[in-house]
């Protein structure tokens, strides 16, 4: 497939969750710093909104309502991994169809079904097809399992190879060195690992935007969405208005992990200004606001051990981001008990249940671990009236220091900013920009 249907290429880089408002004060602070981000809130810009109700601000709906131009009243997909199999026709199929080449690098809660992809590298929790490439099943394999067992700080040997020779790939030689500065200063500072995989992602795109030139490609990098929620009360400019703290042994209270996230994705955003035959556009979804309490986020270290330890039998766990998985029965009376048994799981000392959040779906459950206190040596829960210890069962996440807000920001280049839709439209209205502007460039070139 050619790209002789448009002129110019377009890039949807998808920045989850950033909040240009506190993005804006760090610049402010100091412009010499940040300098490409400063560049960038130059351009032609829109605030979006999402959602009105807080259970449905969540970025594998926001995404979705990008990729499909529908809201989440109109697609309804509630769940990370909920798009496969859905059917719910998406903006990458539909640009193929017109003959333009799509490449796409980790498109949250996207499906692959694309019949010629230049390339398709799926998220880290969406159960679909790579482009079927070695590079991009191994790497793809590979970051899966860094991401889905990050909490308990567990990299496979397999991974550690893959990663590794993904960096030997798809590196580009000026970044050397910030791979190495990130892994050197990783032990303690797991952000910085959410950089180094946000790094290669970025590389890899990049290098394949050039090799393959779809007419048009996405990347989604989310180091930042996970940056604030973990760290979102250590930026100075949080600090500077809020009495709420993180703790000395959660984080050094010279640290600031937003304003290195910050620094990394200045020289990410740097590529893409100084890239002089692209047209691009860079959104957020969502955004992020501080969280107003403390919250511990655990996640279960092996599922399905777990589970067999509390009495409940199943064929398959499917973990999914941080706190939830999705586990298959064999029929849905299976289910409906294992659910019963998952409901009565409850905190001895507190009472408070450790799955509050459980949905049923046929012979299958989405189940979220929900329980916010801290756990200690003495946490336990009662199972069929024997104490059991929950503390070897659960791996620390963090401490919730960024909640989701409806507005999200969308930057537009010059060559697509006359399709940008008015300020504060639903995100959805994305989907009709990269239409629009595909729609027209198609057209012109026909005339």
């Amino acid at each position: 497939m050619t790209n002789s249907s448009q002129k110019r290429p377009l890039v949807l880089l998808e920045l989850n969750e950033i909040n240009f408002s506190v993005v804006k004060e760090y610049v402010a602070a100091d412009p010499t710093l940040f300098p490409s981000l400063q560049r960038l809130m130059a351009y032609a810009m829109v605030h979006t909104e999402a959602e009105a109700r807080y259970e449905d601000i969540e970025p594998w709906i926001q995404w979705v309502s990008v990729h499909t131009g529908l809201s989440y009243d109109e697609h309804r997909i509630f769940r990370l991994g909920d798009i496969a199999g859905s059917g719910i026709p998406q903006i990458y199929e539909a640009l193929e169809r017109q003959g333009v080449s799509v490449g796409c690098i980790s498109p949250m809660n996207a499906e692959n079904r694309l019949k010629n992809p230049s390339y398709f590298v799926p998220d880290p929790w969406t159960s679909t097809p790579t482009d079927g490439s070695w590079w991009s099943r191994t790497l793809h394999e590979a970051i899966a399992q860094a991401v889905n067992d990050n909490s308990k700080a567990k990299v496979s040997r397999k991974s550690l190879c893959a990663l590794v020779l993904g960096v030997v790939r798809f590196a580009r030689p000026r970044n050397y060195t910030r791979y190495l500065r990130l892994l050197a200063g990783a032990k303690g500072a797991s952000w910085r690992k959410a950089l180094f995989l946000d790094l290669l992602l970025h590389d890899m795109h990049m290098r394949l935007l050039r090799a393959r030139k779809p007419g048009f490609s996405s990347l989604f990098l989310n180091a930042g969405a996970h940056i604030q929620h973990h760290y979102f009360l250590s930026a100075k400019p949080i600090k500077q208005r809020t009495s709420n703290r993180n703790p000395s042994w959660y984080i050094g209270a010279h640290l600031d992990p937003v304003k290195e996230m910050l620094e990394f994705y200045d020289g990410v955003i740097h590529d893409y200004l100084q890239a002089d035959d692209i047209e691009f556009i860079v959104a957020t979804g969502l955004s992020q606001q501080p969280y107003d309490r403390l919250k511990y986020y655990y996640r279960l270290q092996e599922h399905r051990n777990f589970l067999r330890q509390v009495g409940v039998d199943c064929v398959a766990v499917h973990p999914r981001m941080t706190r939830d998985f999705l586990v298959d029965f064999a029929d849905a009376a299976s289910m409906t008990a294992a659910i019963a048994r998952l409901r009565s799981l409850r905190v001895e000392h507190d009472g408070v249940p450790l799955f509050d959040e459980i949905e049923e779906r046929g012979s299958s459950a989405f189940v979220t671990l929900t329980y916010p206190h801290e756990i200690t040596p003495s946490t336990a829960l009662l199972v069929d009236n024997v104490r059991v210890p929950l503390l070897p069962l659960v791996a620390f996440v963090a401490l919730k220091n960024g909640m989701h807000r409806s507005e999200g920001y969308a930057y537009f280049s010059a060559g697509v900013a006359k399709y940008a839709p008015t300020d504060r439209q639903h995100v959805k209205a994305l989907h009709e920009s990269i239409q629009s502007y595909f729609r027209n460039t198609i057209a012109s070139r026909h005339a």
